[in-house]
Formats: structure tokens, sequence, C-alpha cells
């Protein structure tokens, strides 16, 4: 008998062909709004169910800003968040899982924890996605798997360019871990997010499959890149297009792109990613905007913006999931939600024959 994951999972090709589906908003500035102190990173306060308030106390270093660790020590912080994206219309959250690999965790001392990081995040989106879940909206979780601090492709001494601080090997291994824990806390599909550097998001594709083969079964991937300013390219050099070329053999269910930039400076990106991979679906879930230090967010764009600007792509036929990245809140989900409820998504184009990449 297939395992619930793989069970749900199998539903939302067909539901991506009947309609847009709504991703979350941004976890980050979400978890900024609790104000949260050191100590209260730490459990401090929390009576809760799941409350680690003594595990961290004497813990010897900051950690405060280590998001992740608050599927352990604050998961009610965890659940507000999740509870209120679904509320305003989320078909998809993402787990508080970016920065939970081995690599990203030895940061703060605590690599050891990623595996259960995980897991407790892929519980707690899975409990609050089935709360919000009915017959006529069914609610995904998506298992978030970062491009982590350390990059493959990337000297990190400007003296040497042949010098990397992390392996293919290193990547490989602490995605695997990663992928393990979040499927078995009941994600349903596998979220390669935040790509800035192909290379580690081979390891991290490789890793999910070793773990299919593992399994017996698969899940859908989506995978989203991140083009870091006017160029037109990942950090790691890629185009739009020759990026989808290294990465399309894993066959994802959707791919797209996130955060860097606001949706308008977005748009001539998804347009290319529309001619490149006709046959697969698109994701988009841009910034709100710029980075704006004077606003509430942080960022510049309302939700009346965003939505209007997200609800273009979806006019014009180039998307199939859509949400927000940094600076978007419940508020901006909501009405990105309402923008897109009444408009067709992007129709593939079947048996389409590639052309190698440039």
């Amino acid at each position: 008998m297939s395992h619930p994951t793989y069970t749900r999972a199998q539903a939302l090709p067909a539901l991506l062909d009947k309609r847009i589906l709504v991703l979350d908003g941004a976890m980050g500035t979400m978890i900024q709004r609790f104000k949260l102190t050191e100590e209260q990173y730490r459990g401090a306060g929390y009576a809760g169910p799941g409350g680690q308030a003594q595990r961290f106390k004497d813990f010897p270093k900051d950690i405060k800003g280590n998001n992740e660790l608050l599927s352990l020590t604050r998961p009610d912080v965890i659940t507000d968040i999740h509870e209120r994206y679904l509320a305003a219309g989320a078909d998809m959250i993402e787990t508080n899982t970016f920065g939970a690999t081995r690599i990203a965790q030895a940061d703060y001392d605590m690599a050891d924890l990623a595996v259960e990081m995980n897991l407790a995040s892929a519980k707690l989106a899975r409990a609050a996605c089935d709360k919000f879940s009915t017959p006529d909206k069914p609610r995904f979780v998506l298992g978030a798997l970062g491009p982590t601090p350390k990059t493959a492709s990337i000297s990190p001494d400007v003296n040497d360019p042949g010098a990397r601080n992390v392996t293919f090997e290193e990547l490989r291994a602490s995605y695997y871990e990663q992928v393990d824990a979040l499927v078995q806390g009941g994600a349903d599909v596998l979220l390669v997010e935040t790509v800035f550097d192909t290379l580690n998001a081979k390891a991290a594709l490789f890793a999910i499959d070793e773990f299919f083969e593992a399994s017996g079964e698969r899940l859908p991937i989506i995978i989203s890149g991140t083009v870091t300013d006017a160029s037109g390219r990942i950090l790691s050099g890629q185009t739009v297009t020759a990026f989808w070329h290294s990465v399309r053999h894993a066959q994802p269910l959707a791919i797209g792109l996130n955060c860097a930039l606001g949706a308008a400076l977005m748009r001539p990106y998804i347009q290319e990613l529309n001619k490149a991979a006709p046959d697969t679906f698109i994701s988009c879930y841009p910034n709100a905007g710029l980075p704006n230090p004077m606003s509430d967010t942080g960022f510049d764009e309302t939700p009346e913006v965003t939505s209007r600007l997200v609800g273009e792509f979806a006019r014009d036929g180039l998307v199939n999931i859509v949400g927000g990245c940094c600076g978007t809140t419940p508020d901006h989900i909501g009405a990105i939600h309402d923008t897109v409820a009444p408009l067709a998504g992007r129709k593939l184009q079947k048996n389409v024959f590639y052309k190698d990449a440039a």
C-alpha cells in the first residue's frame, strides 16, 4: 500500500490542469513580527505541547535568528504562521526548513539537530494542512530544501578561484538526510528553492533521486531558481534557459523563480521560462518589491500591488503556482488568492521536442 504522502501527491497534476494553486508567503518576515528574544529562541516561557524550555537554556552560542530551531523550541509560532497562510487561501505551505541542513546548521553548532528539525517542521506543516484541508480544497506540504550558505561552484576566496568550502558529496549527504526526514514528517512535494548555484541544486536532486530509489516511490519535485540581478542569470552564471536545461532531467512537476526580485522585475525571466519549458508547470513567488527598511514588512509592495502584478502573470497565461517570498504576509497571499481564483492556469504543450541549451 502506498504511503499517504505519495497518495496525496498524485492529485497535484490534475489540480494544476484545472486551476492556479497558491503557495504561502515569507516565513522569516512573519517570524520577525513576533520580536522573539534570544531567550525565547531557546524556548524560555513556552510551556505548550512539544516545548523544550530547558533543553537549550545553557547552549554556549547565540542562536537568535536560527529560525529553523523554532520548530523545536516554539512550535506554536510556526504553527500560527502556517495557519495564517492557510486561512488566507494558500493551497500549499512550505516547511520551516530553508536552513535546516547539516551544512547550514553548522553555523550555529547545531548540525546534529538537522534531522530532528526537518522531522518536526514537516509534522507541524502536515498538522496545519490536515486541519484546513477539505474535499474541495486539499492542502499540500512542500518540504523546503534551501541552497545552504556554502556553494560548490564559487570560490569563497577571491585570490584562489579554485578554492571551495564544500564538496558535492557533503551537499548530497546533507540533502539526503533532510529529504528522508521531510518525507517521514509528511511532506507531499519536495521544493528545491532559491537556487543560486546549480551544482548545489544538482546535489539536492541527486539526493532526492537516491531517496526515491531507496523508498520505491516518487514525490513531485518543484525547482525554483533565483535571478540575482538585471543580468538575467543566477549567481553561478547561468541564464534561466540554461538553468532549466541543467535540471530538467529531474522531471519536476514545476520549474520557477523566487526571491531576489519583485514581480515587475521578474516578469521577463518568467516569460523566458515559459518558452524554455513549454511542457512543465511554472511557479513564481517573488519578493514584495524592493527592500524598504521603513516598511512594516521591510519591503515596498502592499498586498494590492503584489497581487495586481502576480495577477497580470496569471491573466497572460504565464503561471500555474503563485505565492510570495521575502516581505510577503498572509495579507499578500490572501490578495493573490482572490486575484487568481477566477483565472485559468498556463496550459502545457505536450510532446514538445527540446533543443539542447546553447
